[in-house]
């Protein structure tokens, strides 16, 4: 399998994507292509991946670097302030500097702590990012978001902070659990519902093949999910025009979701699955859309075997909880809601009967 690079053009912040079978044997030599003058790496992973973490240890420590290994516990309760502490603790009792190179090694929740991690040490540190799971390979590994959980929101207290170089390893994903994949597959589906109409059919075309992750296939969907992404950074790197809102479709829905049922009950993409049915419901009772979308968004997730509704439903919960919801602006709620065929955009003027009515249509 060829590698395919993504380029992220960000000025002087720019960085590759590389996808690809067996990449992570050739890391260090692409450190030392684009950190010449760096000896001292902080390997943070979860340590759910620690058999990747030894391997990845031992090339960098053959390569002649010095390495801060750090364990994180799996989950999305280490995505907090009291773990952020710890990895700051050890970076600083490990003689960090700004000539360090952090390296993110595992799911969302690594790359957004240890990107975090990176953006605040001494006021900030070149940043790996190597995901691990499909979810954080299309996602959250690309375009510089970093953060950890507040007990009452989710991302709320983060930094921008781009990395040097992303390298998906398409071979990590073959260990892992079916849930955990499958979670993965809805900010992928995401992608062909707000942008690329096209990879929506794809998906549909492909059900067997990529759940039974066909190299090739996972290679196509990867590459063009994150293709999609560095489009939107680069118009709109820190979310300033509103245009990178978009990528939230979904995510006020599954963000509340998550909060109220507790961080954990359900992984992030299952929370998103179940959000964008919510969306499109939304979005088809403005009238918006036609309805006939949302059955056939709803297909293409049930057959990716996740989630379409929440059978227990607390609407006051999550509308309150919507209300920390980081798209709110001078006190009014956005949401990301289908204009066409591949196309969103950000509305506001939603009300609480609205919201309600279509998490009730999820139930």
């Amino acid at each position: 399998m060829d590698v395919q690079k993504i380029l992220v053009e960000l000025s002087d912040r720019s960085y590759s994507i590389l996808v690809g079978s067996h990449l992570t044997g050739e890391l260090t030599t692409q450190l030392k292509q684009i950190f010449p003058k760096a000896r001292h790496t902080v390997l943070i992973f979860d340590e759910a991946v620690s058999g990747f973490s030894q391997t990845i240890a031992r090339q960098l420590t053959s390569a002649g670097y010095r390495v801060t290994p750090t364990s994180v516990g799996s989950g999305e309760q280490s995505k907090c302030t009291d773990e952020l502490a710890k990895i700051w603790d050890r970076m600083l009792l490990d003689r960090t500097d700004r000539g360090s190179v952090v390296i993110a090694l595992g799911g969302g929740v690594i790359g957004d702590l240890a990107g975090f991690a990176a953006a605040t040490f001494a006021r900030g540190l070149s940043l790996v990012q190597i995901p691990t799971t499909l979810l954080s390979q299309v996602d959250s590994s690309v375009g510089g978001k970093t953060g950890i959980n507040l007990p009452g929101a989710k991302n709320m207290v983060g930094a921008f902070w781009q990395p040097s170089l992303v390298v998906i390893d398409i071979e990590m994903l073959e260990s892992l659990p079916r849930r955990e994949f499958v979670s993965g597959l809805a900010e992928i589906i995401k992608y062909g519902v707000i942008l690329l109409p096209e990879l929506f059919d794809y998906l549909e075309s492909n059900v067997t093949e990529i759940l039974n992750r066909d190299t090739i296939a996972l290679q196509h969907i990867i590459v063009e999910s994150c293709r999609a992404k560095a489009m939107v950074v680069q118009q709109d790197e820190r979310e300033t025009t509103g245009l990178r809102a978009i990528l939230n479709y979904g995510h006020t829905f599954a963000h509340a979701i998550e909060a109220t049922e507790g961080y954990g009950k359900f992984l992030h993409g299952e929370a998103v699955a179940i959000g964008m049915n919510m969306a499109a419901h939304l979005a088809a009772n403005l009238g918006r859309i036609d309805e006939s979308f949302i059955h056939r968004q709803a297909r293409l997730i049930e057959a990716f075997e996740l989630p379409t509704r929440l059978p227990e439903i607390n609407v006051d919960a999550l509308w309150t909880a919507m209300q920390s919801d980081k798209k709110v602006e001078h006190g009014t709620l956005r949401f990301v809601l289908q204009k066409s065929k591949g196309c969103v955009e950000l509305v506001s003027g939603i009300t609480k009967e609205q919201a309600m009515a279509a998490m009730l249509a999820c139930t």
